[in-house]
């Protein structure tokens, strides 16, 4: 595994765009974020350490430091090593995974909501499913039943927000358009946090797919995670800042036509979006009834459709890492190879790096734990 980069505190959005002058809560919570990205999820360093990273004294880093000792976000957890064996050895300081809690869903999957109370590192302490008949909407108050459910078995006073990540359009805790879940300006934050006591976090499912890669995979600070799943989708991260995009629709690739005249007819009206080409229905659908020569040509194209459809991103952001989150039938060596040399064709240059496609490997359980990711982020900022 590549070594962690801390993640850089998110730049603070004003009304209108215009810079304002920083009140000393603001200062106090963007320095209590930057500390905490150092620390998270698995560093362990010394006051002084944080003090020479950051440039803030040590008066300060220790006032922010036992504030968050305090809150149960971080713990002291031993002490540096002395190699001379001399003079006192430094207090480290580390996340403390135990005594605050999130609640995690994830609505992303078919037929089936999924959620889990989680440690401040997203790792699940208890879980539970709701399976949806087939020809089922999702209503909200199944999400209210979960949530409820999970918060049975944990102390109310430790739960610090709940975390959701839904696929489509997500905009300041509002669905604004999901195909997925047939949803249209659902204001799901207001929802659930009219039932429960704690802030709720609503996430689009490959962003919070992504915050699992970055902080738990194999990912630095740029990056395109891409998500062949029910549809297909991608999320960027431009030096640990995610690329939301003005009406935070960025990545909302798979109605992307790359065949508009001759493509297969998808049901948003155009013909050859990227779901109808490279989605996992669609290609199954093709593969079917095929023999292995048959299903290794279908995947070769697909993945060489993939590579011609980003492309122009790697170009236009110099990011050399594309982590592509899939089932394995599907996104497998045929399809990456393919990806692989059709990238490095239509982008080797003297200037840019060759960018790297690979599978992700995080498995079942990343939407969900992106999810509670989102919810420490956002706690961090607004506390």
């Amino acid at each position: 595994m590549a070594p962690h980069t801390p993640a850089k505190s998110l730049p603070l959005k004003v009304p209108g765009g215009q810079l304002t002058k920083a009140s000393p809560s603001d200062v106090r919570r963007m320095n209590r974020s930057l500390i905490f990205n150092l620390l998270f999820p698995s560093d362990a360093r010394s006051r002084a350490e944080l003090s020479r990273i950051t440039g803030l004294s040590r008066v300060a880093v220790s006032d922010v430091v036992n504030g968050m000792i305090d809150e149960g976000l971080i713990r002291e957890n031993g002490h540096e090593t002395n190699a001379n064996g001399k003079g006192k050895r430094a207090t480290l300081l580390t996340v403390d995974p135990m005594r605050l809690h999130v609640i995690g869903i994830d609505l992303s999957q078919d037929h089936l909501i999924e959620g889990a109370v989680t440690d401040l590192k997203g790792t699940p302490q208890n879980h539970m499913e709701i399976a949806l008949e087939p020809d089922a909407r999702l209503e909200t108050d199944a999400i209210i039943q979960l949530v409820d459910q999970l918060r049975a078995d944990v102390d109310d006073d430790s739960i610090i927000g709940i975390g959701i990540a839904a696929p489509g359009v997500v905009s300041g805790g509002v669905v604004r358009e999901s195909t997925a879940l047939g949803w249209r300006d659902v204001d799901l934050a207001s929802i659930v946090e009219s039932r429960f006591t704690v802030p709720v976090t609503v996430v689009n499912d490959t962003v919070g797919s992504m915050y699992t890669e970055r902080f738990f995979g194999e990912a630095g600070p740029n990056l395109m995670f891409v998500k062949v799943d029910q549809g297909i989708a991608a999320a960027t991260l431009i030096d640990d800042v995610p690329a939301l995009g003005e009406h935070d629709a960025g990545g909302e690739i798979g109605h992307i036509s790359l065949d508009p005249d001759q493509g297969p007819q998808c049901p948003c009206g155009k013909r050859g979006c990227m779901e109808t080409l490279i989605g996992a229905h669609a290609l199954r659908a093709r593969m079917a009834g095929t023999d292995a020569d048959g299903r290794t040509a279908i995947l070769n194209d697909a993945g060489t459709y993939f590579a011609s459809a980003i492309a122009m991103s790697m170009g236009l952001l110099d990011i050399g890492d594309v982590c592509v989150y899939g089932p394995a039938d599907i996104i497998n060596s045929t399809f990456l190879d393919a990806a692989q040399n059709r990238l490095d064709a239509m982008t080797a240059s003297t200037f840019h790096q060759r960018t790297r496609v690979r599978r992700c490997q995080r498995g079942a359980g990343i939407a969900l734990r992106g999810a509670a990711i989102a919810v420490v982020l956002h706690h961090l900022e607004s506390a």
